[in-house]
């Protein structure tokens, strides 16, 4: 009986690089999650270690979006974008946010697979990596997954991580203007007053378009109105 997997690996043979995830927002109450994946080949390593590529923590959120712009252009990549709705909707499903990350990860990492034929992905050490592997599909199930932390000091984690945070402040930017009112960054003092001033501007049905309720912030706005 014919060898199906190496056949498929003849016709598509493994190419030299690997895939690196990250996400943006998981800690700022307000605006979506979003998860990126970039597959950077080994030649390119340092081509994008000379353009400047570093943890988006560790840059200007105008040099996230011109490095975003370049990344864009010259790598496969996926970005996945969940909204407050959706992010609220799914957390209450999986009532675990590491669970609700491996389901955002995995399905960013099968989106490259379609189109690059990669063995190894990298990903920052969020929860069991056991959360990633059960939920990748198909394409997912034969590739070599490593957690680390501080997995953002390697290139392609990097290099999504960039892409996810220019894609979260664009997102938070719209999102504000939809809201009529500033929606800050991160989860401050500065944000439960946002938060309170959105509450009495749309009412309580906001937060559900704007924040990820689970976070304590909610309780603290709720009480304010009592």
């Amino acid at each position: 009986m014919p060898n199906l997997d190496k056949q498929q690996s003849d016709m598509f043979p493994v190419e030299k690089g690997h895939i690196g995830t990250d996400e943006s927002g998981k800690g700022d109450y307000f605006g979506p999650l979003v998860v990126a994946g970039v597959f950077v080949p080994d030649e390119q390593q340092k081509v994008l270690a000379e353009l400047g590529v570093k943890d988006s923590k560790r840059c200007t959120d105008n040099r996230v979006r011109e490095l975003a712009v370049l990344l864009k252009k010259g790598y496969k990549h996926s970005v996945v974008v969940i909204g407050p709705e959706k992010y609220n909707e799914l957390y209450s499903k999986f009532r675990n946010l590491n669970k609700l990350l491996a389901w955002a990860h995995s399905r960013a990492i099968e989106n490259i697979l379609e189109e690059v034929h990669c063995s190894s992905v990298l990903t920052d050490q969020f929860g069991d990596k056991s959360y990633v592997l059960n939920a990748l599909m198909k394409r997912g199930k034969n590739i070599e997954l490593i957690q680390m932390p501080k997995a953002e000091e390697d290139i392609a984690v990097a290099a999504a991580s960039i892409l996810a945070r220019a894609e979260f402040l664009k997102r938070l930017y719209f999102l504000s203007q939809d809201m009529g009112m500033d929606l800050p960054k991160g989860a401050s003092r500065l944000v439960d007053e946002a938060g309170l001033r959105l509450v009495k501007l749309s009412g309580v049905q906001a937060l559900d378009k704007a924040a990820k309720k689970h976070f304590k912030i909610t309780g603290r706005i709720l009480a304010c109105l009592k």
